[in-house]
């Protein structure tokens, strides 16, 4: 995909300036932009609103953020390298429904967190040099960003902004897991997403100053009259937090209440190709892949669909019917005696090589989601494996961290 700014290089001193400056500025990375958060928030309280504060205390926006600008920064001369990170993270930000007059307030304050981090070091030249460089990698964004609203909106049933479903039907799952169904309260069809993709909810909770807004998988297949998203409930812990809008929806979203959500979005999706399709998640990383589970079986009948799920143990294992219609192997990490009594699962422990290499064949497409160090696992398994790369096709819930997994 081109964009205007291929057309508009920086020059040859600017781009020297930035690709020396990037490992100065990356070993002050998540400071810099912890403290560009900071600021913002201070100045522009209103965009709180847009970004999760769950993952700005827990620093992973920072961290995302940070890897996403100095990716771009080291191909600044060659862009066209990392816009498949840039469409990823454009999805989201179409979802979320940034817009363009967003960028020019995030450069100002990522540049002031630049220079009160660093500086001497940060000379008017480097700062000059930054600004520059930022405004090429924002018109990128924002280049891809319009062309992602017009698709969605332009498309059958599709919408730009946000568009109010009402929930019409809660089902438990699990012990920590439910599904909502969603219909639009216009009446009007929904559009055929891709298996794959999610919507963002906007919750308006009753006592919290801002909207908080989460993106949820869309778990079921797509050409039906509703969406589905399945939701867990995050208890929290010790250093995180519980999940402000997982657990209004478990306790406080009802049959009948209306909730704002985006068109879906996400590069995510199932491929068309036909060897074999190996689904392995962790967790809540199920529902995206159930979706893909689902679309397969209808539009490709004859393809071999194995399925590699881990879990806790059996209590915490939701969609388990609908997964023992294909080839699945169940890794639970605490089985409870009722699991093993009834021999609920096939494996103890993680998901490995050696669990892969029993289970899957390796010739195969495999799709992966789940927690941080499930994802990492898997991956490294998988390359190990001798697993070429563009066979792998993987999401992490949360900030975009593919480019953490890549070079880590």
């Amino acid at each position: 995909m081109m964009t205007n700014h291929d057309k508009h290089p920086l020059d040859e001193r600017t781009i020297q300036i930035i690709k020396a400056t990037v490992p100065v500025l990356e070993d002050h990375g998540e400071t810099i932009t912890t403290l560009f958060y900071k600021r913002l928030f201070e100045n522009y309280p209103e965009l709180k609103n847009l970004f999760n504060q769950t993952h700005q205390r827990a620093g992973d926006q920072p961290r995302a953020l940070a890897n996403m600008v100095y990716a771009a920064a080291r191909h600044i001369e060659n862009l066209g390298s990392v816009l498949p990170q840039v469409r990823t993270v454009a999805e989201k930000h179409r979802s979320l429904n940034v817009q363009p007059e967003h960028y020019p307030i995030v450069g100002e304050y990522l540049l002031k967190a630049m220079k009160e981090v660093l500086g001497d070091q940060a000379t008017d030249e480097v700062l000059e040099a930054w600004g520059e460089a930022y405004g090429v990698i924002a018109g990128v964004f924002i280049d891809v960003e319009k062309n992602l609203y017009e698709e969605a909106e332009d498309q059958d049933g599709g919408w730009a902004d946000w568009r109010f479903m009402q929930v019409v039907d809660k089902v438990k799952e699990s012990d920590e897991m439910t599904s909502f169904y969603l219909k639009p309260v216009d009446q009007q069809p929904l559009p055929r997403y891709k298996a794959g993709q999610y919507i963002t909810v906007k919750a308006q909770i009753e006592g919290e100053s801002y909207d908080h807004l989460r993106q949820y998988s869309l778990s079921d297949a797509p050409g039906h009259d509703y969406f589905r998203i399945t939701v867990k409930r995050e208890a929290g812990s010790e250093h995180v937090p519980a999940g402000i809008v997982s657990t209004w929806l478990h306790d406080h979203v009802h049959v009948g209440d209306r909730l704002p959500v985006s068109a879906p979005a996400g590069d995510f999706h199932l491929d068309d190709r036909k060897r074999p399709l190996v689904l392995i998640s962790g967790g809540a990383g199920l529902t995206p892949l159930m979706s893909m589970q689902k679309e397969a079986a209808v539009r490709q009948p004859e393809r071999d669909v194995y399925v590699v799920h881990a879990a806790r143990h059996g209590n915490v294992h939701a969609f388990k019917e609908d997964m023992m219609k294909k080839k699945a192997c169940f890794v639970y990490e605490q089985p409870t005696e009722e699991d093993i009594r009834s021999g609920a699962f096939h494996e103890r422990g993680f998901v490995d090589l050696d669990v892969l290499q029993r289970t899957v064949p390796k010739d195969a497409d495999f799709y992966f989601c789940g927690p941080k160090g499930f994802m990492t696992a898997v991956y490294r398994s998988l390359v190990e494996w001798g697993v070429e790369a563009d066979a792998l096709h993987y999401e992490f819930f949360g900030p975009q961290e593919a480019l953490v997994l890549r070079e880590s």
